[in-house]
């Protein structure tokens, strides 16, 4: 009897918390009724929304996404393995409906200047196993462009909270009815005009089929006009199982820009490219010699092929930042006593693989390539490499001085415009490249160099997206040796305990891309302290997080308030650096005079 009491009392004890806890799961199953305000922004986001979605199917964006497969590593705690590249110029006005997403009811004989819009966009969507979304990739841009309601979801209010000097609103976002494809996740909403201006979360898998997967991703919209905030990026990262790359998580990173770039209608469109902030460099000279005349047909190719980059967003608006690596670029000219016919100028290549090229008397880095240097002599090797080039004569085919070359739609620039030279010019630039850096101003910063290539070399067999070049030449040779290897002797042994040692930096560690015009800034932060190996991340993909703020018309500049360009050797507007590059330093010694 006493034991029979006991038990009693014990499973009495024990139902009163079981029920408490029903009772507890019951109301986080029932979200909290929103009050009018977060009503009515809720309200205002679903217009929003719908208003967000067809204005992007006006724009024609080149769409950029990289791929990393990870596998565990003691030590690092993750390292890559495996890696994919895609990029293209989506017109989402043939490759997006808010209606359906869907391959099979677009004509296959529509014949258009962005018709492989559709087939890109179908990779993509293959390579994020988005197959079973209503509208594909692009539902990593909208939260669900099909059915974003309230007759669809519930929202919860969680907090206020700052992203950068943007107020929003955050809320917790759940489908009503549970079904594959719908979001499942937390959107932050600005409080003025009730934008979504973040949103991360994932999308509900089909009960039936255990084969259906989403990854996790994180989608940040930036403002880059009055009332529009337009997708910026989406950062990705999940569970894998890639067992022929014994990779088990995996990293991406989706990028987009060139919002304002125009969707050529016709070849005939193309023939009038007007680019901000080109310069005329003729001569005002009466007569030319034929040296001349021949140095001006190379030139008029270049700006050809520069301005037809530039119109297809592959190459970044002349910028503040091009005179950063103009003066690393002088600083080789003037510590070598060079004596040039014209000034070498620099852009940026908005792209992520590691290459260089130059055209004509330009040389253009990728954005992928200036993120990862970890210093100025690094940054100087490349531009020396590049800068042998243009002393040896190894120019683009001048074929590209008839603008008709160029008229070819977007899509296919990778394809048309063949600039990377050929082995043997690659070989000879590199040796005149190393000759030209040891009789430099930065020849006792060699070990540097060379610790990046070392770098570089340690993962290019696993990162063959990053290092195969999509329009100049490549770091590497085919071998897995850097064109740039005569830099290496004497580097140290690479070594990722040392944490004084960065050998070469994560992706984004140097410039941001404005969605809208193209143009490139350098990142302004405080560098922060390694407190171990795995702070590194050498060449990888990291979370995005964006400061966000809202957008302000340009200020006017005075005509006589601009300043002329620097000339070689000036000092550049300063950069914050990232951690182990310090601003580019200017020597201040005379320009060589150029020949007569």
């Amino acid at each position: 009897m006493f034991r029979k009491c006991i038990l009693l009392g014990i499973s009495l004890l024990l139902a009163v918390p079981m029920s408490q806890a029903k009772q507890r799961h019951s109301a986080l199953d029932t979200p909290r009724p929103l009050t009018p305000q977060q009503q009515r922004l809720v309200q205002e986001s679903i217009a929003r929304e719908r208003s967000i979605v067809l204005e992007i199917r006006k724009s024609t964006p080149v769409v950029q996404t990289y791929i990393q497969d990870m596998r565990p590593d003691l030590k690092l705690y993750q390292v890559p393995v495996a890696d994919q590249y895609m990029i293209g110029r989506v017109d989402f006005g043939k490759a997006f409906t808010a209606d359906e997403y869907s391959l099979r009811n677009m004509e296959p004989s529509h014949s258009h200047f962005f018709s492989g819009s559709l087939h890109f966009m179908d990779g993509l969507t293959r390579a994020f196993h988005l197959e079973n979304s209503p509208t594909g990739f692009m539902a990593m841009m909208f939260v669900d462009p099909t059915g974003f309601d309230q007759n669809h979801y519930t929202f919860e209010f969680v907090r206020r909270e700052f992203l950068g000097t943007v107020r929003t609103w955050v809320f917790d976002v759940r489908p009503k009815v549970k079904g594959s494809g719908r979001f499942f996740g937390r959107i932050w909403i600005e409080d003025q005009d009730g934008n979504i201006v973040r949103f991360n979360g994932t999308y509900l898998n089909n009960p039936n089929d255990d084969t259906n997967h989403y990854f996790h991703f994180d989608s940040w919209r930036i403002n880059v006009q009055p009332g529009v905030w337009a997708p910026a990026a989406v950062y990705i990262e999940d569970t894998v199982h890639n067992a022929a790359a014994h990779a088990t998580s995996l990293r991406g990173q989706t990028t987009y820009w060139g919002y304002s770039l125009k969707l050529p209608t016709s070849e005939s469109d193309a023939e009038s490219m007007e680019i901000e902030g080109a310069e005329d460099q003729s001569d005002n000279t009466t007569d030319v010699s034929p040296l001349q005349a021949e140095r001006e047909w190379i030139s008029q190719a270049e700006q050809n092929v520069l301005d037809r980059l530039t119109q297809a967003g592959l190459v970044a608006p002349p910028s503040d930042y091009d005179k950063i690596l103009e003066t690393v670029t002088n600083n080789i000219i003037i510590s070598n006593n060079l004596q040039l016919p014209s000034d070498i100028h620099c852009r940026v290549i908005l792209t992520q693989p590691l290459e260089s090229l130059a055209i004509g008397n330009t040389i253009l880095l990728s954005k992928g390539l200036i993120d990862v240097l970890p210093n100025e002599e690094s940054l100087a090797a490349v531009l020396t490499f590049q800068l042998a080039h243009i002393l040896m004569g190894h120019h683009i085919d001048t074929r590209y001085a008839f603008n008709d070359r160029l008229l070819f739609p977007d899509t296919a620039t990778f394809q048309r415009i063949t600039m990377n030279h050929s082995v043997q010019d690659d070989e000879d630039a590199a040796k005149k490249a190393v000759e030209l850096f040891e009789h430099s101003n930065y020849h006792d910063r060699i070990p540097g160099v060379g610790i990046f290539f070392e770098q570089v070399e340690a993962r290019e067999h696993d990162l063959p997206g990053l290092m195969t070049p999509r329009l100049g030449d490549p770091l590497m040779r085919a071998d897995g040796q850097p064109w740039m290897a005569g830099l290496m002797q004497g580097a140290p042994k690479l070594d990722m305990d040392n944490l004084t040692q960065i050998a070469a930096l994560p992706l984004n560690s140097r410039l941001k891309v404005d969605p809208w015009d193209d143009k490139v800034f350098a990142l302004n932060f405080k560098p922060s302290p390694l407190l171990n190996a795995r702070d590194k991340m050498p060449l990888e993909i990291t979370p995005l997080y964006y400061k966000l703020q809202r957008y302000q018309e340009p200020a006017a500049t005075p005509a006589s308030a601009t300043p002329p360009p620097p000339g070689p050797g000036a000092t550049p507007p300063a950069a914050d650096a990232a951690p182990g590059q310090p601003a580019a330093s200017a020597q201040a010694q005379p320009q060589p005079a150029a020949p007569q």
